[in-house]
């Protein structure tokens, strides 16, 4: 629509009053397609890394400080305070918390649901909700909304791992609270590690757990994510995703963490998977390997330990460069708020064979 003069004036004269010309707006608020705030982007291990470093020598975890951790800022987010709502996307807060040997990070809870994904060192536990759950690498830990949870270093070598909660998406509906526990580590209820020992059978549950829960298994075990992709391997990769696996709730059969998504994939040797994009966003994390995604014909460059971003309706390919070394990728999702509202959709490239054209290559903070 062209406005001449006296209706831009017009139109002006309401928004400095609080209103808004609908007129000269409908596209930007009705968009064809969905346009993120947040942008494709990368962040290096060894960047987070030295940054937490440099946090342990200048803090202890357990007194005024609750936890150690960096959390990813999108640069297409951090204009919104305060710290760009710590938005990964415009739904997902990642971080990379490290716990050293013999500290403890009290007890707290709230309403934004989290999960965990161990990358390294061992000697840490977790306590949720009354339960001690050992921490391993690989090993993938859920903390459902409102649950009590801390975390304690009991071994020798500081531990590291990778946080995910629904932080922005909590932020911009107004509904998080937080409490915290009047002692540092909550009362266990149960045996050690309880809900993993319930689920030793894998894919069979205790018949008690028949009637839906919001999260009766608190650890996926990286033994048993390895052996399902093991499996899977033994057949065809799939042509976009490689060898992939989701993580569920075994007395839903939906996604173990009622708002946010994981999921576990390997790209066989010299893999290169096909394009596409869907409406739910993700984080990655490189558990194994090297190898690269093209986003929206850029491609980011990926080794071990570094996490990248893909937002919504974003084209997306992965790459593993390695003709030596299986890739293994960790990734988060808003697939169930998504699915919930009934906003998902998903769209495969058809052009170039449906690979991207690498229009540029992106250069990470080093």
């Amino acid at each position: 629509m062209k406005e001449s003069d006296e209706l831009k004036a017009f139109d002006a004269k309401l928004q400095s009053e609080n209103l808004g010309p609908l007129w000269s707006s409908i596209h930007a608020l009705n968009t064809i397609e969905p346009k993120a705030k947040p942008i494709p982007y990368l962040w290096k291990k060894a960047h987070i890394e030295r940054h937490l470093e440099e946090a342990a020598r200048l803090m202890e975890v357990g007194g005024a400080v609750e936890r150690r951790a960096v959390f990813l800022i999108n640069p297409g987010m951090k204009d919104l305070q305060p710290l760009g709502w710590g938005g990964a996307t415009q739904t997902l807060y990642a971080a990379v918390q490290a716990v050293k040997p013999g500290e403890i990070a009290p007890a707290h809870r709230h309403t934004t649901t989290a999960l965990r994904f161990i990358m390294k060192g061992r000697g840490a536990e977790g306590r949720v909700d009354g339960e001690k759950i050992p921490f391993e690498p690989g090993d993938y830990l859920i903390t459902p909304t409102w649950a009590w949870h801390d975390h304690a270093n009991q071994g020798d070598e500081t531990v590291l791992w990778m946080d995910c909660l629904d932080t922005p998406f909590t932020m911009y509906m107004n509904v998080c609270f937080t409490e915290f526990h009047p002692d540092k580590q909550q009362p266990l209820q149960v045996p050690d590690d309880y809900s993993a020992q319930r689920y030793e059978g894998g894919m069979v549950r205790p018949v008690s757990d028949r009637t839906p829960q919001i999260a009766p298994l608190g650890r996926y075990k990286w033994e048993q994510t390895s052996r399902g992709l093991e499996g899977l391997s033994r057949f065809d990769p799939d042509p976009i995703e490689g060898y992939a696996v989701e993580y569920i709730n075994p007395s839903t059969g939906k996604d173990a963490n009622d708002r946010i998504g994981a999921r576990m994939q390997k790209l066989p040797l010299k893999f290169r998977g096909k394009a596409h994009r869907h409406v739910h966003s993700c984080v990655y994390h490189a558990f194994k390997g090297k190898g690269y995604t093209v986003m929206n014909g850029v491609r980011f460059d990926w080794s071990e330990g570094d996490f990248f971003v893909i937002p919504s309706w974003t084209w997306h390919e992965h790459v593993n460069t390695s003709d030596e070394e299986e890739a293994l990728l960790f990734s988060t999702n808003d697939l169930p708020i998504m699915e919930a509202f009934q906003f998902e959709r998903a769209e495969e490239l058809q052009e170039h064979d449906g690979h991207q054209q690498i229009q540029e290559v992106f250069e990470p903070i080093l």
